[in-house]
């Protein structure tokens, strides 16, 4: 019976986030492009944000190489330029957002209409942007051949964890973020939702050393075959239905990364401003130590960690993402 107390309980939080979405849809302004530019074969890149004009060109750049043809974004009410920077992009299909992106549930209201509305039969890949996805042989093979061999599986969604890159140096300092901790993750599954719950990096060991349970969670589900009865759950980290979430159960599936470029200077004007936002996605109480650690510009480098060499390879030997049957 608890079984299917579940299922129900979850079939009806699905429903609450698309009567969620549909209702805030009110609160995005369209600026500029065109979705009706959209072709059917388009591999759709969904973000919202704020003030990020120092990290937009390479997101931009980086994604676009691997074969995203349209970008669509919502503008929450930035003041850096980063909604003209967007707006003059021919491939960026642009919203604004006045509302709370705490009350729009973290800016995933948004999300979530837009991709029931514009993502249906798409390939949809949602990220913040600070994100990078990277996967196997993603350096020589489009995005196309990965879901094209995710669809050969019968796969409709493709698992991520988030991999924070950091300098050697105080974080004001400006080096190059080429370090990455290479092990100290735990892994727990959540029951019911079915996906797995992974925590550690460099933000744990840092930040949460003392209350591990509280330390962001990584595990992510960025790419998905979307179907406007599909909704993202908890961020990204789930979806609903849940049987979307087993992105790393049979067996040894083909999983990829997202390159996390927090760690930049700017995170520690950032910090002052979303500690006193608090739009932090779950109780933004519990961050306020973290932001203020981030606000002391400390440094996160160890003598365990690891330099980023830019080889898929490298992460696989690692054991933080895999290829499986994908040759």
């Amino acid at each position: 019976m608890s079984g299917l107390l579940t299922a129900f309980r979850l079939r009806w939080q699905r429903r609450r986030h698309l009567w969620r979405a549909f209702r805030h849809r009110r609160e995005l302004r369209l600026v500029a492009g065109d979705p009706a530019s959209i072709d059917r074969l388009d591999i759709l890149v969904f973000c919202t944000l704020r003030n990020e004009i120092a990290r937009l060109p390479g997101f931009l750049a980086h994604h676009r190489a691997l074969g995203v043809r349209r970008f669509l974004i919502v503008d929450n009410a930035s003041t850096d330029g980063s909604a003209d920077f967007l707006a003059d992009q021919g491939d960026v299909i642009l919203w604004r957002a006045e509302a709370s992106y705490r009350l729009a549930r973290f800016g995933m209201d948004w999300i979530n209409h837009l991709l029931a509305r514009y993502g249906q039969g798409h390939w949809c890949l949602t990220l913040d942007a600070d994100e990078r996805l990277v996967y196997p042989y993603w350096q020589t093979r489009p995005l196309s051949a990965l879901t094209e061999w995710l669809e050969s599986q019968g796969r409709e969604a493709f698992g991520a964890m988030m991999l924070d890159l950091y300098p050697k140096g105080p974080l004001s300092a400006g080096g190059g973020l080429e370090w990455f901790d290479a092990g100290n993750y735990v892994i727990q599954r959540k029951p019911g939702l079915n996906c797995l719950w992974l925590q550690g990096g460099p933000r744990a060991r840092a930040f949460f050393a003392d209350k591990p349970r509280q330390a962001p969670t990584l595990t992510k589900i960025p790419l998905v075959r979307w179907h406007w009865r599909y909704a993202y759950h908890n961020a990204t980290h789930s979806l609903l239905p849940p049987r979307l979430n087993a992105v790393y159960d049979k067996g040894e599936l083909t999983s990829g990364l997202l390159l996390h470029d927090k760690f930049r200077p700017l995170v520690l004007d950032k910090s002052a401003e979303e500690k006193f936002r608090r739009a932090h996605f779950g109780r933004p109480e519990d961050f306020d130590p973290y932001y203020d650690s981030l606000i002391a510009d400390p440094e996160l480098w160890h003598p365990h960690s690891t330099r980023l060499t830019g080889s898929w390879r490298q992460l696989e030997a690692l054991g933080l993402m895999s290829r499986g049957g994908w040759v």
